[in-house]
């Protein structure tokens, strides 16, 4: 069978590569960058994710460059404590959740690549520019002039997919609801014992996520420390990752953030970089599929970055459509097998993306508070309330620790 072609070789497009070659299916892929950077900052690893990743052999590489994440942790603007749970081997998960650099992540995932399948598979600067297919195969066309021939072709090139465009040629720019986010990274000691991820505040009045992404930077004990500000603003900025943030533009909401356990900021003040983009998502698609042709990851679900879950989604997808074709014979059904496991699952996530992730915690205590401090969190909202929120966003995300240790492996 000729290789399965790989457009896009981000997160996914990487995981899907590993996991074919896992599965005994050649695969190549193409990368529209010239060159590989550490792009981003910090993203989260679930326990769902990190299965995938640890069934690949990766979960010892990953450690190396992580931070096991223990708890996360909910508090209102003024630093006030509102709900905390165990997160990753704390809460009973068999798989850790790591916080990691984006970076790092994509490294390891390329070494890894490369080493398995061969330098040669991974393809820079092939940027895609129209895909043909017949009743034998695919053949990509991409804008430097060359041309690929492949069993099939997975669009695995994020939120502006180009495969994308061609399934769905009349469908606009990506939704932007009025929330833009500054994300940056700070060298400093650790806070709350060093691994917890913790998230305070709302959108309405300026909303925060902490947590560290790498540890001992030095021989003082210092992490590298990941943030995202969040603030309800029309304020509508071209999405790229590498956007330069200005300070002036955001600062003011979080100047007087001094809390007990952490001087936020301090933190954002001192940070080694600052990049702004809106948060945007696009809305579900109806099907993903035609004929050998089908998308993966941010391609096909791009969702708001609430819940830590987009890279995850990815991993999930990757592993899956890796599995339907190594069961298929045929590689059209194993496409639409995929697409029947993952596009209804995805789907609902990105509407409970919108609306009710862990953070809608701190929506439901800014609302009953008027946002201003309060005496007892529990004059405000139950623990078990509180619990229940969480546990509806991990069922439909798909890391319910009951279930997921009952799952098989889906290669």
């Amino acid at each position: 069978m000729d290789p399965v072609l790989v457009i896009g070789g981000g997160i996914g497009g990487l995981t899907l590569a590993l996991s074919l070659h896992q599965a005994g299916i050649a695969a190549r892929v193409f990368e529209a960058a010239p060159e590989v950077k550490p792009l981003g900052v910090g993203i989260n690893l679930l326990p769902h994710g990190t299965r995938e990743l640890t069934e690949l052999g990766l979960q010892d590489a990953l450690a190396k460059v992580a931070v096991q994440t223990a708890a996360l942790a909910f508090y209102n603007r003024f630093g006030q404590f509102i709900y905390s749970e165990p997160r990753g081997l704390r809460a009973g998960y068999e798989w850790p959740q790591f916080s990691i650099h984006r970076g790092d992540l994509h490294l390891v995932l390329l070494e890894a690549a490369r080493a398995r399948l061969g330098a040669e598979a991974v393809v820079l600067g092939a940027k895609c520019a129209g895909i043909e297919q017949d009743a034998g195969g695919v053949t990509v066309r991409f804008e430097n002039g060359a041309s690929a021939r492949g069993s099939c072709a997975i669009g695995c090139d994020g939120i502006h997919s180009a495969l994308r465009r061609q399934l769905f040629p009349g469908e606009g720019g990506p939704n932007f609801q009025g929330i833009n986010m500054w994300r940056g990274v700070t060298r400093m000691k650790p806070f709350l014992g060093g691994s917890t991820m913790a998230t305070a505040g709302w959108l309405a009045v300026g909303k925060m996520v902490i947590y560290p992404i790498r540890n001992e930077l030095d021989g003082e004990g210092r992490q590298l420390i990941n943030w995202v500000a969040e603030i309800q603003s029309p304020r509508n900025v071209m999405q790229d990752w590498s956007l330069p943030g200005k300070l002036e533009d955001f600062y003011p909401a979080f100047a007087d953030w001094r809390f007990d356990w952490l001087d936020v900021a301090k933190l954002i003040r001192e940070a080694d970089t600052i990049l702004e983009y809106p948060m945007v998502d696009r809305d579900p698609l109806p099907w993903w599929t035609r004929g050998r042709i089908t998308l993966l990851g941010d391609a096909a679900h791009p969702m708001y970055p609430r819940g830590s879950n987009g890279a995850g989604q990815a991993i999930l997808d990757a592993r899956t459509l890796a599995g339907c074709l190594k069961r298929e014979g045929d590689v059209g059904a194993a496409l639409k097998a995929y697409e029947a496991s993952r596009l209804k699952a995805t789907s609902d996530l990105v509407l409970m993306n919108r609306s009710n992730p862990p953070d809608a915690i701190l929506r439901e205590v800014w609302q009953r508070t008027g946002d201003k401090p309060f005496a007892r969190i529990e004059d405000v909202i139950s623990a078990e309330e509180l619990a229940r929120m969480s546990a509806a966003y991990k069922k439909v995300a798909g890391f319910e620790r009951e279930s997921l240790a009952k799952r098989a492996s889906l290669v």
